[in-house]
């Protein structure tokens, strides 16, 4: 299966990361034009000077929660490219202030941190979703690609922020989908990944003691992940480009695990 997405226009929120990294370096070596989101300045501005040498590129420094800041990243798209194809919504994550210790519980939670973090991750896939989903709306073609998680499956210890959160992005990407479809065009397409465990900068302490080692709570991932490993970041890259691609032009709505299989094992 041949998938060609060259000279499409892609939006990724959270591109400085490793995940929207990865992406944005993988669509662009596909010959997508990209567009990266961030609101670190300097990391904005070294990660689309790194992804340069592969592609069109640029960034585009932008608070996911400014509705002013979208519009102003819209804008530059469309002036600078014609057109907006792709939106992928990848910024978000948890905060250390928002993850309980395996010797707190939840009455020891701090609401200020509950809140930081889902509004990050909720409507901060929300507000990109209606400001370049607009776009979409007026072309009448596009694909939403959101980031959900396992926390939408079963509860996951010590991260109640982060699962209602992705819980949130979960049906929103439902809903979503079903209004694009009934009431813009069938071509406007929004689906969401749940990717299961993958080592990064934020869950590095959690899962990798400082000698190296798996951590207590590596080990019960692993027990619950057949295939008995981590996933490398790039193993979402196929997914993405599959559901940006006219081969999924009938696939909208869905949440699509990309877990090695923990989300459909019981550990039994």
């Amino acid at each position: 299966m041949n998938i060609d997405l060259k000279n499409k226009v892609a939006v990724v929120t959270g591109g400085t990361g490793v995940l929207g990294g990865s992406i944005s370096k993988s669509l662009i070596e596909n010959g997508v034009k990209v567009a990266i989101l961030d609101i670190a300045p300097e990391a904005t501005e070294n990660k689309a000077k790194e992804l340069s040498s592969f592609g069109e590129v640029t960034g585009i420094i932008c608070n996911v929660l400014k509705k002013e800041d979208l519009e102003n990243a819209r804008g530059q798209i469309l002036d600078r490219w014609g057109s907006i194809d792709i939106l992928i919504n990848v910024a978000g994550g948890n905060l250390p202030g928002a993850t309980l210790t395996e010797d707190q519980t939840v009455f020891d939670m701090k609401m200020e941190d509950f809140n930081r973090v889902t509004e990050l991750n909720m409507n901060g896939t929300v507000y990109p979703c209606l400001t370049f989903g607009k776009a979409m709306a007026e072309r009448g073609e596009g694909s939403i690609i959101n980031i959900a998680s396992m926390a939408i499956y079963s509860a996951i210890t010590r991260v109640p922020g982060y699962s209602v959160a992705k819980s949130g992005v979960a049906i929103f990407t439902k809903w979503l989908a079903a209004e694009m479809a009934l009431k813009f065009s069938e071509k406007i397409r929004v689906n969401a990944l749940a990717p299961g465990f993958f080592i990064g900068n934020q869950n590095r302490a959690v899962l990798v003691n400082p000698d190296g080692t798996y951590t207590e709570r590596s080990r019960k991932v692993l027990a619950r992940t057949p295939m008995n490993r981590f996933g490398d970041i790039t193993e979402l890259n196929g997914i993405v480009h599959f559901l940006c691609s006219g081969h999924a032009s009938f696939i909208t709505g869905t949440i699509i695990p990309v877990d090695g299989g923990f989300s459909s094992f019981s550990g039994v």
